[in-house]
């Protein structure tokens, strides 16, 4: 999947990518912050502005904009950030300059750039935020127990990546979340439900962004 992505404009005013080689778009064409701001950050994230610090994991970095609203919402709380990002098809330096995020969120660009310069790095961007990218098969990752608090699940859909979506995944993943730790998907494919329930959580379908229904929240319940 590193062949060029197409820029989009979707409904919302925001741009995406439009993936080729899997045949989908990045984000929803009805508007990509609308639809990560509504599954991410206002179903995972905010759930922990209450703690000083929040771990937080994402599978598929993609275009950065989850978490380059992660980073404005803990800028603005005051929040400390560690976030810890896998993609092993990044996008090109040179598209994430195509992409409106920062103009419309009224960031810095060059923040958003930053995290763009290498598909591999560990660096404080802001007093608050700390971005990791691991660029490696999220099937080869190894996690120390109880260590995330939220987990954003952002890859392409099981049509197009079914090896992302496994039991196996998704027990990883629940091993890797503290007790009362969240997993956020914006799919709610039967498969995946499956999965999820296979691996321990708890699921619950919440209303979803305009143009889709609804979209998956996995509770890891206190013991």
């Amino acid at each position: 999947m590193t062949t060029s992505n197409i820029p989009v404009i979707t409904s919302d005013g925001s741009a995406t990518l439009y993936n080729p080689t899997s045949g989908e778009h990045y984000h929803s064409t009805f508007g990509a912050i609308q639809e990560s701001r509504h599954i991410f950050i206002e179903a995972g994230l905010s759930l922990f502005l209450k703690q000083s610090h929040i771990s937080l994991f994402e599978v598929g970095f993609g275009t950065g904009l989850n978490a380059l609203l992660s980073m404005k919402l803990g800028e603005e709380q005051g929040v400390n950030i560690h976030y810890t990002a896998v993609e092993l098809y990044p996008i090109f330096p040179e598209e994430s300059q195509q992409l409106n995020y920062p103009s419309l969120l009224e960031m810095d660009a060059s923040l958003f750039l930053r995290m763009h310069e290498s598909p591999q790095m560990q660096t404080s961007l802001t007093v608050h935020f700390y971005l990791e990218k691991i660029h490696e098969p999220f099937q080869e990752l190894l996690f120390e127990p109880e260590l995330f608090d939220v987990v954003y699940f952002d890859a392409f859909s099981p049509e197009s990546q079914p090896e992302m979506w496994t039991e196996e995944g998704f027990e990883k993943l629940y091993q890797a979340i503290k007790p009362g730790g969240v997993l956020v998907t914006y799919s709610c494919k039967g498969l995946v439900k499956r999965a999820l329930k296979s691996a321990g959580f708890r699921i619950e379908k919440l209303p979803g962004p305009p143009g889709k229904r609804e979209f998956l929240r996995a509770w890891k319940d206190q013991l």
